[in-house]
């Protein structure tokens, strides 16, 4: 007896979450399994033998799971599960029947509990209760684990996700805004500090000076250190709550240009923080970018700090970001150099004086979910009357087209779909823009559709963002209202599957997998597809699932593991172009799961399943 204990302590050893239960839960749990075999072709739950009995652990052999109402080897619904994995948990919390069969698929040994002990398991132990209920977020709690361990030797893991409270050294250094100079550089120099903030009477910030500050509006501008700091300080500095994460302070720091940032309690101040504070191990900074990109006297020089981007992201990657966080960083930085290239190209052409109009985004950028490698999905909205859009599109069509040559210098490829402002097709009046949605939406074929989705994510990058938001009001409210449009939509989200074989293995090819096309596709198209039907105003992927819970069109729990698996597969998508540029390939979305660890392939093969649940949650609503 003694020896068969040793051997399932060892077995669960190697498997999660069994690896890492409490001492006293693993003594309680080894008792009390027992093992049972399976000879192939067994079937071990049947959604007709009501409300599951007993929670099942496969100790060696394959479980394939079948709807028993599908031909399984026509409808390619059925999965697979191997040593280690476990089932049926979803029966067994809800305290109904499994939905699917169970069967061995060769001879086949599973270690069982009963439901009884199967509960009070979860009450003795935090982290097996913990998989139950959110089981793809346990796995990747514990890959990130991992990840940190090796972060931590470099003493920067998991801090970009810790309150700014916790980054806080010190007290802040202050003054009043009619201070003078010479008593705030005194002062400065007492407490070695290389900035102060203006408070107000309730010690609200109001402004910040820094060194900078001193050597650019002070010594080279020959001014009077009688001066009151007010006339020299940076007014409204940035300023966030102590419980914001700090990766949202190194988002605030980069969308503004600013090397510090106030962290307020109820908005009184109670420290200020630098980004050498959050990102202690990289050398290169993202406001130092910020300025170089802003300050850029050409396109090349645009280009050349752009080169710098991946460092950076390594070093925001490998001190806790998560992917989504990652993503928008990104976007931020393209949006720098987007609006400096902008502007250096305007004096080039001055037939554009006078016009009004908004350099539009689409897709990924206007998603702010940009990986390290992308191409160019971008227009123009002009306001003009109907008579006169001919006219004043010529204009800007020049001018268009030397911003895509100038930023494919800057490394954002052209599009090879031809979405770009360039093209007179996505140059167009707010009316012109208007008109072409809704011949999409009324009259647009299923493939007409599917090459226009990504014209369906937009967002203003310069210029005035109200005309883009109002078409975007009206889309909304155009695509809510017309099933024909959504079942098309749904229909063309089906055509990107995951990668899972005719039992739930992965599939990999010679080449690998496309983690965008085969990965994170169905998660995008899914997720538009239901911010369009329910008028949820978001672009980013994310923030439509959260609004998507809100509006109660999408159940709480499949929205955390929807969320889990894109984040996980937008972190192996950067993790990929990451491999391929230090290698110099251009295979920069393939990843070959075979070269991935066995907690990575079961997250990793989880998340694709998660993938084709959207799909099909999306196949029943429109009967596709």
């Amino acid at each position: 007896m003694s020896d068969a204990l040793d051997s399932t302590r060892e077995f669960l050893g190697a498997h999660a979450p069994f690896d890492q239960l409490e001492t006293d839960a693993l003594e309680f749990l080894l008792p009390r399994l027992e093992s049972r075999f399976y000879a192939r072709g067994a079937r071990i739950t049947d959604p007709e033998a009501g409300p599951a009995q007993r929670f099942h652990i496969i100790r060696q052999g394959r479980i394939r799971g079948e709807t028993p109402s599908e031909d399984e080897q026509l409808s390619g619904k059925a999965w697979e599960l191997i040593p280690g994995e476990c089932f049926p948990i979803g029966a067994l919390l809800g305290r109904r029947a499994v939905h699917t069969v169970h069967r061995a698929a060769e001879d086949t040994v599973c270690l069982e509990l009963s439901l009884e002990d199967f509960d009070r398991l979860r009450v003795r132990s935090r982290v097996f209760n913990d998989f139950c209920t959110r089981r793809l977020a346990n796995l990747l709690d514990r890959l990130q684990q991992g990840l940190d361990t090796l972060s931590a030797r470099d003493g920067g893991a998991g801090q970009l996700n810790t309150p700014l409270v916790l980054r806080l050294a010190r007290s802040p250094v202050t003054c009043r805004p009619d201070t003078r100079l010479r008593e705030v550089l005194a002062t400065m120099r007492d407490e070695r500090v290389g900035s102060i903030v203006a408070v107000d009477d309730n010690q609200r910030p109001v402004g910040i000076f820094t060194l900078h500050d001193l050597l650019a509006r002070v010594a080279l501008a020959d001014v009077d250190l009688d001066t009151p700091v007010a006339a020299v300080m940076t007014p409204d500095p940035v300023a966030l709550e102590e419980s914001t994460p700090g990766f949202e302070g190194i988002e605030a720091m980069t969308e503004h240009g600013m090397t510090h940032l106030c962290v307020v309690r109820d908005g009184r101040l109670v420290g200020v923080l630098g980004e050498r504070d959050l990102l202690t191990s990289q050398p290169l900074t993202l406001d130092g970018l910020v300025r170089a990109i802003r300050r850029a006297d050409s396109v090349a020089v645009v280009a050349e700090r752009l080169h710098q981007v991946p460092r950076l992201i390594e070093a925001v990657v490998g001190q806790g970001a998560e992917a989504d966080q990652v993503l928008r960083l990104i976007t931020r930085l393209n949006e720098h150099a987007t609006r400096r290239v902008l502007t250096l190209l305007r004096p080039q052409h001055e037939a554009i004086e006078g016009i009004d109009f908004t350099w539009l985004a689409f897709g990924s950028q206007a998603r702010e979910e940009q990986a390290l490698v992308t191409d160019q999905d971008n227009g123009i909205l002009f306001d003009a009357a109907v008579s006169d859009a001919d006219a004043i599109r010529e204009r800007l069509l020049p001018y268009a087209k030397d911003v895509n040559l100038a930023l494919a210098e800057c490394g954002f490829m052209l599009c090879p779909g031809n979405i770009m402002a360039g093209n007179p097709e996505c140059c167009l009046s707010g009316p012109e823009w208007d008109q072409r949605f809704t011949r999409w939406i009324e009259q647009g074929t299923p493939e007409h559709l599917l090459k226009s989705s990504i014209f369906f994510d937009l967002r203003a990058v310069d210029g005035d963002a109200g005309p883009v938001e109002a078409l975007r009001t009206r889309l909304l409210q155009k695509t809510a209202f017309n099933s024909r449009f959504r079942r098309q939509m749904a229909a063309n989200q089906q055509m990107f599957r995951p990668p899972l074989g005719l039992f739930g293995e992965i599939k990999s090819g010679s080449n690998g997998i496309d983690i965008k096309k085969q990965g994170l596709t169905p998660f995008v198209d899914g997720a538009r597809v239901i911010a369009l039907a329910a008028e949820l105003p978001a672009t980013r992927t994310h923030e439509r699932l959260d609004q998507a819970v809100a509006a109660d069109v999408m159940r709480e729990g499949d929205a955390r593991d929807y969320h889990s698996a894109l984040r996980y597969l937008q972190m192996l998508r950067l993790r990929a172009q990451q491999k391929a540029l230090r290698e110099g390939r251009d295979d920069d979305n393939r990843i070959r799961p075979e070269e991935l660890g066995a907690l990575e392939g079961r997250v990793l093969k989880e998340s694709f399943r998660q993938a084709r649940k959207l799909q099909g949650q999306l196949e029943v609503q429109y009967q596709l």
